[in-house]
């Protein structure tokens, strides 16, 4: 079922792409995560254990790379090319975890985009080349998206690829320091028949 064409991939739409994280990002990725610590800080996942801590770089890697091994996640970075550069620059993050088979066959998704890219559509691009990934290359029916109710940017991206608002989930992931509320968001395969990316591109993008 893991086969080459389903991981490790690499994604192109235009000057955007996904492609697995290494390693050797670490120096450019902590950059960007610095530079946006402000901007990410309120939805940004934490420890519920008493003095507990995320995981590092190199500890954060192997745990997504052990997943995709496993078949249960898909760890990507997103990155764009851009006037000057030699290699296409790293602009966010984009995971699918919690891949189930079997009967379920769905999956979630999370991102986040660096401030300075953002509202110029590289997350609603990034999240529909995920997904439809995970369902023409994957076989899965549903992806699902969790969303903080006070996060403005993140609820606009579902709303122009046209997830189904599935409603609130009470305290459901432990957020910057507290159990936080959330929406859930999702898409089946039958609704995008066409494929996603070709619909945001032909009335969403322009």
């Amino acid at each position: 079922m893991w086969g080459s064409a389903i991981w490790p991939v690499t994604l192109e739409c235009g000057d955007l792409i996904l492609r697995p994280i290494h390693y050797r990002d670490k120096k450019e990725w902590t950059e960007v995560r610095s530079r946006n610590s402000d901007w990410l800080a309120p939805w940004e996942a934490s420890n519920p254990a008493p003095g507990g801590r995320l995981p590092n770089y190199r500890q954060m890697v192997a745990s997504l790379n052990a997943q995709a091994r496993q078949a249960s996640a898909l760890p990507f970075v997103i990155t764009e090319r851009a006037p000057g550069f030699q290699e296409p620059r790293i602009v966010g993050q984009l995971t699918v975890s919690s891949i189930m088979w079997g009967s379920a066959m769905t999956a979630t998704l999370g991102y986040w985009v660096d401030q300075a890219r953002a509202g110029r559509g590289i997350a609603p691009t990034a999240v529909a080349m995920a997904t439809d990934h995970c369902f023409k290359a994957l076989g899965l029916h549903r992806m699902e998206i969790n969303i903080r109710p006070e996060n403005g940017p993140s609820l606009r991206v579902v709303e122009k690829l046209g997830f189904r608002d599935e409603g609130r989930r009470e305290r459901f992931l432990h957020i910057n320091g507290e159990w936080a509320d959330h929406r859930s968001f999702a898409l089946t395969s039958e609704e995008v028949p066409g494929g996603l990316l070709a619909a945001w591109l032909r009335h969403g993008a322009n």
